[in-house]
């Protein structure tokens, strides 16, 4: 059996083998978020089976906000997909829509499953509630909020259906690793292969 330790070290060593062997690592052009999207996740919770993923890439610089998401197994049919920003704490409550309404352009609508891709400017009104620009002092406020609450835990992707009109999956995004990290993390295999022997010979 494999420990909890195993298991990274062999994830890091595959890295360190990679960026040794002479492979590069592409800085990302934005910050990346994820999320897996349920029912249980809701607020109220709800028991529906319903599935989903949502993938976020945000670049203040380029003002490009992209999203991937794929869906299955709602009860209800879909309606319309937001994000929803700021909570006041990490992974808990509601807040108000910051994106576009009534909802993600060309965001599938009337099914149960689905998937979807489109890049945001978020330089534009359009992308963005009116209110949630209103609230922050314009554009380039609502751009920094939403990111800080990206950071932190705050922002959530939901999918409204005919089954739960205020939201019948939705997850929390979190910051994924930038390919920075991962490489400093590679860096340090040697000391950590290094405290694995030793912990092993005590």
């Amino acid at each position: 059996m494999l420990t909890t330790l195993s298991k990274t070290l062999i994830a890091l060593a595959l890295v360190s083998s990679a960026l040794s062997a002479g492979a590069t690592v592409q800085t990302a052009p934005a910050h990346v978020y994820t999320a897996q999207l349920s029912g249980a996740s809701e607020e109220p919770p709800n028991a529906s089976p319903g599935r989903g993923s949502a993938t976020v890439g945000f670049d203040i610089g380029t003002h490009t906000l992209t999203i991937d998401v794929s869906f299955s197994g709602l009860l209800g049919n879909s309606t319309n997909a937001h994000i929803h920003c700021c909570t006041a704490l990490p992974e808990q409550g509601t807040a108000g829509v910051a994106t576009m309404t009534p909802s993600f352009t060309g965001f599938p609508s009337g099914v149960t499953s689905g998937t979807y891709h489109h890049v945001f400017d978020t330089s534009l009104a359009s992308t963005w509630n009116n209110g949630f620009v209103n609230s922050h002092g314009g554009i380039a406020g609502a751009e920094a909020a939403l990111l800080a609450a990206l950071d932190n835990g705050q922002a959530y992707f939901n999918i409204h259906s005919s089954f739960a009109t205020g939201g019948e999956i939705r997850g929390f995004l979190q910051p994924v690793p930038e390919p920075g990290e991962l490489a400093m993390l590679a860096v340090g295999m040697p000391l950590l292969l290094a405290l694995a022997r030793r912990r092993r010979r005590d």
